[in-house]
């Protein structure tokens, strides 16, 4: 208690240069506090999104199914298991067929993976109840990425060609029967769908797939002959590394700020030590040991963190829920970045993420004001009370 009266009590004093370094501390807290948040929401949101409208629960593969490599396409197709017909009639599975093509919007060229998905499903969140109707032509739809690139809209003609599986070159027009949005590039961009059957009839492959998202757990989410399962973890394996090392780099920036905050502390007590040398000397004096000093001064400079957490409080708190309540606009351009990201990302704070924060600057805060305490466990009280201490 009374390391904590003189600690008030000198920090009081200190004026000017106390609430100087409180306040350069509390913008480290909050920022610390912002940036984890953005990550965290970004993470969540993208998560969702990406397994709302891209993975579902997980996927069957086929076998010779590569993402990355669009030369798998022509062998990657394979029956649906007849396990999986049953949850296919229930709308619980979203079988896709792909295949690479090429559209000729207005006489212009572009490569583009026709994919083929049952307009039936319930399975993601792709508005496929679009291509469900009479057509006179195949129906297709498009993300809004893709339509304004290749500036179509609905209702337009647009020649595709594609390559069957005997290796023969086809060309049909499809109609836009219409259009979505959503923040998922990788079922936007390059990407025309059209009904399976149709793709199917077309490909002269009939009820084969290339890859089936899941619904629910099926069939103890096992392999089946000729599909492999690939869960979440492993479907978004890539996205979870990039939050990680998007996560490093921005602790490197927050990392900067909190050294020039604790700087600032550790100058302010090596100042206020040799300042106070006449202080400490007649504190030993006066029977308290070197040790119960150095706490007064220790706790002193801790109390910079527990001052900077109530000021941090009472300006960071309206700032994050603001963040919290409109998000942060993403610049023009961003939706050609191929990540998922909405418009705005939404901050997420946890109170795991607040405790660590507030663990993090606290300790640290105490580690950098103990250091130029120790000086005082050399001093001599004698030349101290006379200020001859060097």
């Amino acid at each position: 208690m009374l390391a904590i009266k003189l600690a008030i009590k000198n920090l009081l004093g200190a004026g000017l240069r106390t609430f100087l370094n409180v306040f350069i501390l509390s913008v480290a807290f909050v920022v610390i506090i912002m940036q984890n948040g953005f990550i965290q929401g970004w993470n969540k949101q993208a998560r969702t999104d990406v397994i709302d409208w891209q993975y579902g629960e997980g996927q069957y593969w086929q076998e010779d199914y590569d993402p990355y490599d669009p030369f798998t396409l022509k062998d990657a197709h394979a029956p649906i298991p007849a396990e999986l017909e049953q949850p296919r009639s229930e709308g619980q599975i979203a079988p896709v067929l792909v295949t690479q093509a090429t559209v000729y919007p207005e006489g212009r060229l572009k490569t583009v993976l026709l994919k083929g998905i049952d307009p039936s499903q319930k399975t993601l969140e792709i508005p496929t109840k679009k291509l469900e109707g009479a057509h006179e032509l195949v129906p297709a739809i498009l993300g809004s990425r893709m339509a304004m690139n290749i500036k179509v809209d609905v209702g337009d003609l647009l020649l595709v060609r594609w390559r069957d599986a005997n290796g023969m070159f086809d060309a049909r027009e499809v109609v836009i029967a219409g259009l979505f949005s959503t923040d998922v590039p990788a079922i936007d961009l390059n990407q025309v769908w059209i009904p399976l059957n149709d793709l199917q009839h077309m490909m002269d492959m009939g009820n084969e797939a290339t890859y089936i998202s899941v619904e629910t757990e099926l069939l103890g989410n096992k392999d089946l002959p000729g599909w492999k399962f690939q869960d979440l973890d492993a479907l978004l394996y890539d996205m979870d590394q990039m939050i990680k090392s998007k996560s490093a780099g921005n602790a490197i920036m927050y990392l900067i700020l909190l050294a020039l905050a604790l700087l600032a502390i550790f100058d302010t007590q090596v100042l206020s030590i040799f300042r106070r040398q006449k202080e400490i000397g007649t504190f030993i004096a006066m029977g308290m040991t070197r040790r119960q000093v150095i706490g007064v001064f220790t706790v002193e400079g801790t109390m910079h963190a527990i001052l900077a957490l109530i000021v941090g409080a009472i300006w960071g708190a309206p700032l994050l829920m603001k963040l919290k309540k409109t998000g942060l606009p993403m610049p023009e351009g961003y939706d050609q970045m191929g990540l998922p990201l909405s418009d705005s990302i939404i901050p997420a704070y946890s109170l795991g993420l607040i405790l660590f924060s507030v663990v993090v600057v606290t300790i640290t805060t105490a580690i950098v004001s103990y250091m130029p305490a120790r000086k005082i466990a050399k001093m001599n009280p004698n030349d101290a009370i006379r200020g001859k201490v060097q």
